[in-house]
């Protein structure tokens, strides 16, 4: 079987915790930030893990990580 290439922007976006979990950071934190209060912009700084429904997809993007 060949090796698989994975998808470098996937790859930058996403990171494998301990627990084999997929590890993503939250939208919403790049502009109109002024709207948004400082206890929101504080949850949305801090990562997040991938949906049990999109892991596959995430997997079949980067099946080295």
């Amino acid at each position: 079987m060949p090796k698989l290439k994975t998808r470098r922007g996937a790859a930058k976006r996403f990171s494998v915790t301990g627990t084999g979990k997929f590890k993503r950071r939250k939208q919403n934190l790049r502009h109109i930030l002024t709207k948004k209060n400082a206890k929101r912009k504080m949850r949305l700084g801090q990562g997040a893990i991938v949906d049990k429904s999109n892991e596959s997809a995430v997997k079949r993007m980067c099946p080295y990580l």
